[in-house]
């Protein structure tokens, strides 16, 4: 695929600043070459503005000038994001329904979907128009599945589950999986059935290899446009708001609320049955034992406002130091204690009666 600058510019609102170029693709600002585009949105990468070979950067107006030739955005990473969607690739060229798939004969599917072979859907459930069913991937029975959703090879939706439109499921996905219900009864596990469902939202994305688990009653739900990075575990009945990104190996344990907009970042762990309140950002590895307020930013474990945390960071590497010099401070106390003890007979918790209450000098 080509096209010019110009044209990009036009169709995506950008400012042209330098000459109108023939590009054929996308790129890093280090690796583009002199056909390609690139991006600045970190001001940190600001230094390979000047070397980059790329034809032109998406960039804001403020960097327009070292960028050379530049499509001026005012927000460089969404119309990077905007644009890299015109060299997206299909997974595949198949269309249709595979005859190798297998359908029930109950199942309903809208018009222009793609089932390939080995797929399976169950009986009663209900897909929507235009999705795309990929190879090992498997839809239980009464199941609703939106317009435009995607399941990637080896996804699974379990019976019961509700999609919303354009949801996408990764490769090995899996939504609707018992949760996690025991109880011991004496010398034995008792298995609590999970009979309840799990609800996705319009344009929910679930990264390969997670887990959203289905409600013990009820439904475990996530809101519109939120995304889960791969290997992130939702526990049963928990309840995500909109627009919430959860990195890879978050887990969230039962009955937890997460607000709306809320960032969880990699291995953060949350307790069950807490809450969590909207635009809140969780830092990494995080151990969340109780309610967030909403806005709240922090992380560490347990979890702490970001100030205390920044504090607490900025110690670890001193923490041997300090611990030899709480060691010294400690054997020097004993010391002083025992010249007090030698030169009054008393115990120095005891020197308030000697020489006016005061400790005499013992040099």
């Amino acid at each position: 695929m080509s096209m010019r600058l110009s044209e990009l510019a036009s169709a995506f609102g950008l400012t042209l600043v330098g000459e109108d170029r023939e590009f054929t693709g996308l790129n890093t600002l280090e690796d583009a070459s002199e056909t390609e585009v690139s991006f600045l949105a970190n001001p940190r990468y600001r230094h390979l503005l000047g070397a980059t070979r790329a034809c032109a950067v998406i960039v804001a107006q403020e960097y327009a000038a070292e960028a050379g030739c530049a499509l001026v955005s005012a927000t460089p990473y969404h119309d990077f994001a905007r644009v890299a969607s015109l060299f997206t690739r299909r997974e595949s060229g198949f269309t249709g329904i595979s005859p190798a798939a297998v359908i029930h004969p109950e199942a309903r599917l809208g018009a222009g979907c793609t089932v390939y072979p080995h797929a399976y859907i169950g009986a009663r459930s209900r897909i929507g128009a235009g999705c795309e069913i990929f190879p090992g991937a498997y839809v239980g029975e009464d199941c609703g599945i939106g317009d435009g959703c995607v399941l990637y090879p080896n996804a699974v939706v379990l019976s019961g589950t509700e999609m919303g439109e354009r949801c996408v499921l990764r490769p090995g996905a899996v939504i609707g999986s018992d949760g996690f219900g025991f109880v011991r009864a004496g010398e034995k596990m008792q298995t609590i059935p999970q009979i309840g469902a799990v609800r996705l939202a319009d344009g929910v994305d679930v990264g390969a290899n997670s887990c959203v688990d289905r409600a013990t009653l009820g439904a475990t739900s996530i809101g519109a446009d939120s995304k889960l990075d791969n290997l992130v575990q939702i526990g049963h009945n928990v309840r995500i708001g909109e627009q919430c990104l959860l990195i890879s190996q978050v887990g969230i344990a039962g009955s937890v609320k997460v607000g709306d907009r809320v960032t969880v970042a990699g291995q953060a762990g949350i307790a069950g049955h807490i809450h969590i309140g909207d635009d809140v950002t969780i830092g990494p590895q995080s151990g969340v034992p109780s309610d967030i307020p909403a806005g709240a930013r922090g992380g560490g474990s347990p979890f702490m406002d970001r100030g205390t945390f920044m504090r607490v960071i900025s110690l670890l590497p001193r923490l041997p130091e300090l611990h030899r010099q709480v060691r010294r401070l400690e054997k020097e106390l004993a010391d002083v204690k025992r010249l007090l003890q030698d030169a009054t007979g008393r115990c120095p918790e005891r020197t308030e009666g000697v020489a006016g209450g005061k400790v005499p000098r013992t040099d």
